[in-house]
């Protein structure tokens, strides 16, 4: 499933993108805000995307690779995932999630992906909500998730963090149907 925006080329993940992603999660801006430490591994980064591939196979859902359309540059990632976290509480409803690289950010292209997200979880998933789960700490993507409509549900806790779990309810007519 490959979503447009003006800017974006979104397309399911692929082992094309191994190398782009070994550079984002080397650069220590991006994994701090996200996973709360320093770079990940070549093992780390592989396995990831190994289960970015099976999502995608096992569920007809997962992370987009987010490209710019005009160069084809890889900027970040966004899916609508089923992780089933170890995350307390229980997180009961399809999770977004979203990355950019630190030199794209700022640009709103992480809010046209998310938006492009969205709207194919409201057409074709038609999940009555959504949730997402951020880091305290990570301002832009909380303020990103507020935009988008995310409202803070209640604190959590995952891997022994305090996170804050976010929902949003889609829209009155993706659930009347």
């Amino acid at each position: 499933m490959i979503l447009h925006t003006d800017r974006l080329t979104l397309r399911p993940a692929s082992t094309e993108d191994f190398e782009d992603l070994l550079r984002l999660w080397a650069d220590e801006a991006f994994t701090r805000p996200i996973a709360g430490r320093g770079p990940l591994t070549g093992e780390e980064v592989w396995f990831r995307l190994l289960r970015d591939l099976g999502h995608w196979s096992a569920l007809g859902r997962g992370n987009w690779s987010i490209l710019l359309t005009t160069t084809g540059d890889y900027v970040g990632s966004v899916g609508v995932l089923d992780y089933r976290r170890a995350c307390q509480p229980v997180l009961d409803a399809p999770e977004l999630g979203w990355g950019v690289a630190p030199r794209y950010q700022g640009q709103g292209l992480a809010r046209e992906a998310v938006d492009a997200a969205l709207g194919w979880c409201d057409r074709v998933l038609r999940a009555p909500r959504t949730l997402c789960m951020i880091d305290p700490l990570n301002a832009p993507s909380l303020k990103l998730a507020e935009r988008v409509g995310y409202r803070y549900r209640e604190p959590g806790l995952y891997q022994d963090k305090a996170v804050l779990l976010l929902e949003r309810a889609a829209p009155s007519s993706v659930v009347a149907h």
